[in-house]
């Protein structure tokens, strides 16, 4: 018998291209184009690295407490884990096992129906309406679970809360989860929701306003159960997750809020203003509340700029996929960038009309 015949075999995630040029302009992973909160410098210079030598706290007792005096909720509601991914993937081995086919967008993160894949999950995919809303309708069919972003990947629109409600509330006997990976940008979170539904979890991520994509810190928030359930399975998998400067640094910067909130604001008002050069240039896009505009030219295809681009090293995200092969992800990076990247477009598209 042939070893390879036992290989569990699946189609990899594709994440987005890391390059390292000098002098790039990256704006095609959706990172946080400043440095994380000031006092996570100070506390990483200081830190004692004799402790690297024990076990992290399995708990991550420091972080979680931080998360839940920030948000405001018991520290029993709080499940901690190595990025957003995790705690979805986590999520996905938990709770959506009944054998019936779980929900979610057709144009959304496509890892969804990697991790569906990779654990052995049937999933359908519900279309986006035309102006890329979710039809919460969609989701009222027979499931075994559902999720979605909000606001959504890569469309970067945000879904009512109303609307949210509305899909938790006609599925009460399977989990939904909501990722909220770009709520800081302008969308609004499910988070008033836990208490309502303890069918509910809302995960968010410190990779993108908290700037902290290469510490790999998400977590999630719902009902106590729904944590213990959580908990279980991740004990199963790996008591010791989340490293120690992860979980003393994550906790920093939650305390952080000033900062915190000085940074969304600045992005937002670069994705404002970006959004109406784009504009000008003959681009159209989506109402994003993220921290990036899903963008497509009026007659340029954008797999052709995607790669024009890309020769002059600035990097965006482009898929080759059904309803969104004509459009480019463009992460929103400081003042600077952005200006190099719209001189760039503005030269370009006057080359090419």
């Amino acid at each position: 018998m042939n070893w390879e015949e036992n290989v569990r075999k699946v189609v990899p995630y594709v994440a987005g291209e890391q390059p390292n040029k000098p002098g790039m302009i990256k704006l095609n992973t959706n990172e946080c184009p400043y440095p994380p909160a000031p006092g996570v410098e100070r506390l990483l210079k200081r830190m004692d690295y004799t402790a690297f030598r024990l076990y992290p706290d399995p708990d991550t007792a420091i972080l979680a407490d931080a998360l839940a005096e920030y948000y405001h909720v018991k520290r029993e509601q709080i499940f901690v884990g190595v990025g957003s991914d995790d705690v979805i993937s986590m999520a996905f081995m938990t709770f959506f096992n009944s054998g019936r086919p779980i929900l979610f967008p057709d144009v959304t993160y496509s890892f969804y129906d990697v991790w569906a894949n990779l654990h052995g999950i049937p999933y359908k995919t519900c279309p986006l309406d035309e102006e890329w809303h979710i039809r919460p309708g969609d989701y009222r069919q027979p499931n075994g679970g559902v999720i979605f972003p909000n606001p959504n990947a890569p469309t970067g629109l945000g879904e009512r809360l109303e609307t949210v409600e509305e899909i938790v509330r006609a599925n009460r006997d399977v989990v939904v989860v909501v990722d909220e990976a770009y709520v800081d940008f302008g969308g609004r979170s499910a988070l008033p929701l836990v208490e309502k539904y303890d069918n509910l979890l809302v995960v968010q991520t410190f990779s993108k306003s908290r700037a902290m994509a290469g510490m790999r810190i998400g977590f999630c928030i719902g009902s106590e159960k729904a944590i213990r359930y959580l908990n279980d399975v991740k004990f199963s998998f790996n008591s010791y997750t989340m490293n120690l400067p992860a979980q003393i640094l994550g906790a920093e910067a939650v305390r952080d809020d000033v900062y915190f909130k000085a940074v969304t604001a600045r992005i937002i008002a670069t994705r404002e203003r970006v959004k109406g050069e784009l504009k000008a240039l003959g681009f159209t896009f989506p109402d994003s509340k993220a921290n990036f505009i899903f963008a497509s030219h009026e007659s340029l295809p954008a797999e052709e700029i995607f790669r024009a681009l890309r020769q002059a090293d600035i990097y965006v995200r482009y898929w080759n996929k059904p309803r969104i092969s004509n459009s480019l992800r463009i992460t929103i990076g400081t003042d600077e960038q952005m200006d190099i990247l719209l001189a760039f477009l503005k030269e370009y598209v006057a080359k090419r009309r």
